[in-house]
C-alpha cells in the first residue's frame, strides 16, 4: 500500500505507512490561548485515529493536552524524556499508553520502526517551567523512512543524525510575525532539504494559527512561507518533489523501492 501523508495544519499531520497511522504534534483546537486557527477547519475526528502519536517537545502547541485527550484508549504517544514531570496535566491521560522518549531511542510500532532523532528548539514548557525536556525529531521507518522535524534550526550533524529519508516533514515558518532562534523560515527549511536531499517535501508549521489581533502585522510571514519554500527548495535542491498542501490534502509521495 503506497505511503501516504495528511496535512491537518499547523505540525499536525497523518502518515500511513505500512498499515500504521502515525499522528505528529496533534493540536485540533479552534483557538490556543492568543492564537486562533485563521485558515482550514479543524481536524475532522477521524484526524485523531492512530497508532501512535508523536509529541516534539513541550510547547503548548505542539504538546496540546486537550487534543491528546481526544486520542483512543490505548493509543501510543512517544513524548520527550521528563514530560511527566515538566507537564503534570499528562498524568490525567490514563487511558494512553505514554511513552517519554530521547535521542537514539528506537521504538516498534506495528510493522515500523520509530528513530529518536535531535532537534536545536527550547524544549521547556514556556512561558514557565524550569524542567527541561530535549526538543526532537522523528525519523518514522517502514515502506518509506520519513523524517518528521518537529521544531527545529539548522544543526551541523542534522543530515548524519537523520540519515537517508525519502520524505521530510519540514517547518518553514511559525505562528507569528517573528521566528526566533531554533527555527526553520522558508529560506532555511531550504537549506535543511539540500543536506537531507529525501525524494520529497512537505512543508508544515505555517499558515494556520495567528495571534489574535495581530492581521495586520507582517501578514506575509501568515501566507508566504509554503510558496517560498516551494521557489527557494527548487533553486537549491531542485531534485526534491516538493509538495505543499492545502488543510486537510494529501499526498502519496513517491519512495525508494
Amino acid at each position: 500500500m503506497p505511503v501516504e501523508i495528511t496535512w491537518w495544519g499547523h505540525a499536525t499531520c497523518t502518515l500511513e505507512d505500512s498499515g500504521t497511522r502515525v499522528l505528529t504534534d496533534p493540536l485540533f483546537a479552534r483557538r490556543l490561548a492568543h492564537l486562533r486557527r485563521r485558515r482550514g477547519a479543524p481536524p475532522p475526528p477521524e484526524a485523531a485515529a492512530a497508532d501512535v502519536a508523536l509529541v516534539s517537545h513541550l510547547h503548548a502547541d505542539h504538546l496540546h493536552v486537550p487534543s491528546l485527550q481526544r486520542l483512543a484508549p490505548g493509543t501510543l504517544v512517544l513524548v520527550p524524556e521528563g514530560a511527566g514531570r515538566a507537564v503534570p496535566a499528562l498524568r490525567r491521560l490514563d487511558h494512553l499508553r505514554l511513552t517519554e522518549v530521547a535521542p537514539g531511542d528506537r521504538i516498534e510500532v506495528g510493522d515500523l520502526v520509530v528513530r529518536v532523532v535531535s532537534a536545536r528548539h527550547d524544549g521547556r514548557r514556556l512561558p514557565v517551567g524550569p524542567h527541561r525536556s530535549p526538543a526532537l525529531g522523528f525519523v518514522v521507518e517502514g515502506d518509506a523512512r520519513t523524517y518528521f522535524a518537529g521544531d527545529t534550526g539548522l544543526f551541523d550533524s542534522m543530515a548524519e543524525e537523520v540519515g537517508p529519508v525519502d520524505v521530510a516533514l519540514l517547518p518553514v515558518g511559525g505562528w507569528g510575525p517573528f521566528l526566533g532562534e531554533g527555527h526553520l523560515d522558508a529560506g532555511r527549511a531550504a537549506q535543511a532539504l539540500a543536506r537531507l536531499m529525501p525524494r520529497s517535501a512537505v512543508p508544515v508549521h505555517y499558515g494556520t494559527y495567528w495571534p489574535i489581533g495581530m492581521d495586520g502585522v507582517r501578514p506575509h510571514e501568515f501566507h508566504a512561507p509554503g510558496d517560498e519554500f516551494v521557489r527557494l527548495a527548487a533553486e537549491s535542491a531542485p531534485e526534491v518533489a516538493v509538495h505543499r498542501l492545502d488543510h486537510g490534502q494529501s499526498v502519496r509521495p513517491a519512495v525508494a523501492r
